[in-house]
């Protein structure tokens, strides 16, 4: 091969990969609701691996119901989209902005990376058992169990008179969040073919690319002097959440219910132990746990140094590793419907998009978990702007998905995205060691998260689609669960990395340019809170804080570098296929 083919196959212009091998296609039996294989014409190893995951009550309902609403029932399942969207992006929007001032209301700033590493982990591990839910019990119902838990969550966090207390019900809120982040992207690709897919997952968050804008504004009324304060502005959701997310969950349970009096899909009930065996609860248990158990002990320690010389710390992740190891061998020779089939793991196009997608959200976590409280210290931004600033990478990242969602539609092929995409992440985080410090202009902050978001909305919209479309629809919500689970569990990484940065370095750092001026109190006051601690702006003092907190904003982007390359390396690699008109490319 020359070298010019050699790069036009490297950067997804040159010549498509060879399809993966039609496997047979399971289908409802006349004689019930067990499946039963067709088109057997394939290798017995394919013929085995389909034959693996038979169809659960869920993926027959979903399927009848997309055969009985027709055009009128496709706009309103459209419609109830677009309405949860919009209160889903808002809640987004709000509760991660009123997460700093609660942390500050409650003088444990110091551990907002903790919260947000635990919250990341539980929306990460979330997710494959959440989609197992939906092929057992159908995509309205887990829909509804989505937003019960987001009622609890907000009323404990509103109503919380101690971190533990808000702590508690952000890992309701997590889950919640995860459960209908996923529902989302499940019921979107039920909708779409795989052609269209990148465009309809991105066109789902077109809510964000106002909301954020609007956002900052609540936010900035919320938590006035003269607000209502953080808690109603949380409280308040507990009202709005439940009556927009009602409309889809009506539709779908409403199409779920005919399909199964007009006898297209099954009323069978089912006992404790099969519903338990149709999820995979020693499955969810040895993938949670292990993920739980290996990540969070990671973060603590981060976060509290000497926390490393703990043996609990040490006991903790070598459990979370035993589960870990353990989950491939429960999953091939005792789980019936496994959560993580271990045939995911040798098929190339399914492990570069979990490993990407992973690198590149350690590289987002690790420079922006602490970003808002950097813009509000260093450059004395309100609330409001420090709001803008905070979701302009999401917002550009938003928008180019779209662009790049309908560049993918056009041409039928992903990779080229994918490349350019890695390509500007690692540049972008180049230009982030030069124009994100205290003394660049405000001007120059923004372009960088104009940079980043680029970047993300390019990369983040190329590595679902590869591994939904080399399996089956039946296995599409474990796959999107897998791969998504993969990108929050990166954002962990990335945020312990933070925390333990921030940790380690902010007091330190402190007392270098504070000088022997600076009390003990004051030290630890100002690496605790945001909100009524920092010297006057334009005093000494405050320059002297500025430089510290940049500083250490400096050393985070440093340790998002290396992942970054990576990112770019493996995207080279991604294999290229032509994305068909059809929901995959292994089912007719």
């Amino acid at each position: 091969m020359s070298l010019l083919k050699l790069l036009q196959t490297a950067i997804g212009i040159g010549p498509l990969e060879d399809l993966p091998a039609h496997r047979p296609v399971a289908a409802v039996s006349d004689r019930g609701h067990e499946p039963e294989i067709e088109a057997s014409t394939t290798q017995v190893d394919d013929e085995k691996q389909i034959a693996s995951v038979p169809l659960e009550a869920g993926t027959i309902t979903i399927e009848a119901s997309q055969a009985i609403w027709g055009k009128k029932g496709r706009w309103l399942i459209i419609a109830g989209l677009c309405l949860i969207m919009i209160i889903y992006e808002i809640d987004n929007s709000t509760v991660y902005i009123y997460r700093n001032y609660a942390t500050s209301e409650l003088s444990e700033l110091s551990k907002l990376a903790t919260l947000s590493t635990a919250g990341t982990i539980i929306f990460a591990v979330a997710k494959p058992p959440v989609a197992k839910l939906s092929n057992v019990i159908g995509r309205g119902g887990t829909y509804l169990i989505a937003i019960i838990f987001y009622l609890l969550a907000y009323i404990i966090m509103a109503s919380a008179k101690d971190f533990n207390a808000y702590a508690a019900g952000s890992i309701f809120y997590s889950f919640g969040q995860s459960a209908t982040n996923l529902m989302n992207d499940i019921v979107i690709a039920d909708l779409t073919t795989a052609r269209y897919r990148a465009f309809g997952i991105a066109l789902s968050f077109w809510p964000f690319l106002i909301t954020p804008w609007t956002a900052a504004f609540i936010v900035d009324s919320v938590t006035a002097p003269t607000g209502i304060g953080w808690r109603w502005g949380i409280g308040m959701l507990a009202i709005i959440m439940p009556f927009c997310a009602s409309f889809i969950i009506t539709t779908l349970l409403y199409y779920q219910v005919r399909a199964q009096k007009e006898g297209l899909a099954p009323r069978t009930k089912i006992s404790l132990y099969e519903f338990c065996s149709q999820i995979d609860l020693g499955g969810v248990v040895l993938f949670s746990g292990g993920l739980a158990l290996l990540l969070i002990p990671m973060t603590l320690a981060a976060t509290t140094p000497s926390s490393w010389k703990t043996p609990w710390i040490d006991v903790l992740i070598a459990l979370g590793a035993v589960l870990l190891i353990a989950l491939p061998f429960y999953e091939h020779y005792l789980s019936k419907h496994p959560v993580v089939p271990p045939h995911y793991f040798t098929n190339s196009t399914i492990v570069l998009c979990c490993l990407l997608i992973a690198l590149d959200s350690v590289g987002f976590g690790a420079t922006h978990t602490y970003i808002y409280a950097w813009v509000t210290v260093a450059r004395g931004l309100d609330a409001r702007d420090a709001t803008f600033f905070t979701y302009t990478n999401g917002v550009t990242q938003c928008l180019v998905a779209i662009i790049a969602g309908l560049a993918i539609a056009k041409t039928k092929r992903y990779k080229w995205v994918c490349v350019l995409g890695a390509t500007i992440r690692l540049v972008g985080y180049g230009v982030m060691l030069r124009l994100r410090g205290s003394e660049n202009s405000v001007a120059e902050i923004f372009v960088v998260q104009l940079i980043q978001g680029i970047g993300s909305g390019m990369v983040g919209s190329t590595l679902l689609i590869p591994a939904q479309v080399v399996l089956s629809h039946a296995e599409m919500p474990q796959i999107t669960a897998l791969v998504v689970c993969f990108a929050f569990v990166g954002g962990s990484v990335g945020a312990c990395i933070a925390g333990g940065i921030y940790t380690g370095t902010i007091e330190p750092q402190l007392w270098h340019y504070l000088g022997s001026s600076a009390t003990a109190e004051t030290v630890t006051a100002l690496a605790n809170s945001i909100t009524g601690v920092a010297p006057d702006w334009g005093t000494p003092e405050r320059t002297a804080v500025n430089f510290a907190f940049t500083e250490v904003m400096k050393f985070m982007t440093y340790a998002a570098v290396g992942p970054s390359a990576l990112a770019f390396i493996g995207s080279l690699f991604m294999p290229n296929f032509e994305l068909p008109d059809r929901n995959n490319l292994v089912e007719e």
